[in-house]
């Protein structure tokens, strides 16, 4: 993201939980270090924390990743934008993969009737959508996040593919119960997986069991918030390489269950 807003988050982050990061933020140095640890590909996640920005950032985004072979573009929204479905009409038209919205940070739920014109371009194009649906991890108070918000909105798109970052967290059990009833449903192990979970967002990662992940393997796909984790990389993925999975449930979830995600095949 821009220098400002990349600074702003992280800032924001800092004040609301403590956290401290030194990661890098620059493009190059983020693919290095991305690449040393095995990385092919990411996936760029914007999000428009007032209305009126989401069609410039969108705009940033695809510019700054079209020369890149690993950043996948995905682009954003703000439910009070004068148009959303056309700011997201326009992203996907100009590079956009997928969509992201970060809905306890924008104020608004995932069923907001006001997402029905960007859902409806999401849906012609058949592409996917990132939603922090959860409430970790520190939403356990907002009116825009929980299961019962995403259930609504899956309710009137129930062919869209959508992802619930996090796994859920903190109603891991309940988003997990709706990746297996749905194939359109999705799980990121972003955060609440890795090994360092206990201590920044209080949830055990043991609490999912190996058979969930061998179940749903074809549903739950590796993610990080990289850069802007306050811990080092690796933190993010040793929990799971730890865990005794059979080599093609680790395919799925460390590439597969993405590419599915994508493009839907």
């Amino acid at each position: 993201m821009p220098d400002r807003l990349m600074a702003a988050i992280r800032e924001a982050l800092g004040e609301a939980a403590g956290w401290a990061f030194d990661h890098p933020t620059d493009r190059d140095r983020m693919e290095a270090a991305l690449s040393a640890a095995g990385v092919e590909r990411y996936a760029a996640l914007p999000y428009a924390a007032r209305p009126g920005t989401a069609a410039d950032l969108n705009e940033w985004v695809i510019e700054a990743a079209a020369d890149s072979e690993m950043a996948v573009p995905f682009a954003t929204v703000h439910a009070a934008d004068d148009d959303p479905g056309t700011v997201v009409a326009d992203a996907f038209d100009a590079g956009a993969r997928g969509l992201k919205l970060q809905l306890p940070v924008q104020g608004f739920a995932a069923d907001d009737p006001r997402l029905d014109p960007v859902y409806e371009a999401v849906a012609a194009r058949d592409a996917p959508v990132l939603l922090h649906a959860g409430t970790a991890p520190m939403f356990e108070d907002s009116p825009h996040v929980g299961v019962e918000r995403f259930e609504s909105f899956l309710a009137s798109y129930p062919d869209v593919r959508v992802c619930a970052a996090h796994m859920g967290t903190y109603e891991v059990e309940a988003f997990v119960d709706l990746a297996r009833d749905h194939d359109s449903v999705f799980l990121d192990t972003t955060f609440a997986m890795s090994s360092v979970a206990e201590t920044y967002m209080d949830f055990d990662p043991a609490t999912v069991a190996d058979e969930t992940l061998i179940e749903l393997s074809a549903s739950i796909m590796y993610g990080s918030d990289y850069p802007n984790i306050p811990y080092p990389y690796a933190r993010e993925r040793e929990h799971l390489l730890s865990r005794d999975l059979p080599v093609e449930v680790q395919r799925d979830i460390f590439s597969r269950t993405a590419r599915r995600f994508l493009d839907g095949d």
